[in-house]
């Protein structure tokens, strides 16, 4: 029992030592993880080793929803403090568009949109799935068998690439954003039969 509790004040001490040893140039640049008054523990958790814990629902992604402030505190605790974040804002016909990243290993995870409250999220990590377990990479043909009534050529697609953005069964605020190789006509639908190879690139949650 005595090994066991050495055992437990040594991992303890490797972990507060960790989350507070920190250059003070780092601090400087914003790296609000080192500093131990605002690291974030849930993510020493067990259940956040294999990776994240949050789901894509009508209700929203995690605790980010339409109600939550485009802020960084309340969009950092929306997502459990999983994420480092970084804000941005690009132009769109004529309009700004404000967002912020989600951004894990340097790569980004998500990206939430929004004025003053969160308007659309589009979940690009594939350790997040939706409720009926679908997630990035999944292929059209686990959903849907043809895209007729359900699927229109994504409009918003960040590439030069054709995307199709198909609402998801029995949800009001989930699409998915399917991409994949086409040869055909720009903003013509492909057929099912070349869909259904096709894979969600992207989950989106809109308000």
């Amino acid at each position: 029992m005595k090994a066991v509790r050495s055992s437990m004040l040594v991992m303890a001490l490797v972990l507060s030592g960790c989350a507070s040893s920190g250059s003070a140039s780092g601090a400087q640049e914003g790296v609000s993880w080192w500093n131990p008054l605002s690291y974030h523990w849930s993510a020493a958790l067990p259940w956040h080793w294999f990776g994240s814990s949050l789901k894509v629902s009508d209700q929203g992604v995690g605790g980010l929803n339409g109600s939550t402030s485009m802020d960084q505190a309340a969009i950092n605790s929306g997502l459990n403090g999983d994420y480092q974040l970084r804000q941005g804002m690009r132009g769109h016909n004529g309009d700004v568009i404000n967002f912020w990243q989600a951004l894990d290993d340097g790569k980004v995870k998500l990206v939430v949109y929004g004025t003053t409250q969160v308007s659309r999220i589009e979940v690009l990590d594939a350790d997040i799935a939706s409720t009926d377990g679908r997630k990035v990479g999944d292929r059209f043909s686990d959903t849907f068998s043809k895209a007729f009534g359900q699927c229109e050529l994504a409009s918003d697609s960040s590439s030069s690439s054709t995307a199709v953005e198909c609402k998801v069964p029995g949800s009001q605020h989930l699409r998915y954003v399917y991409s994949g190789e086409w040869h055909g006509p720009e903003g013509l639908m492909p057929a099912d039969d070349t869909l259904k190879n096709w894979t969600i690139s992207k989950i989106v949650w809109q308000r």
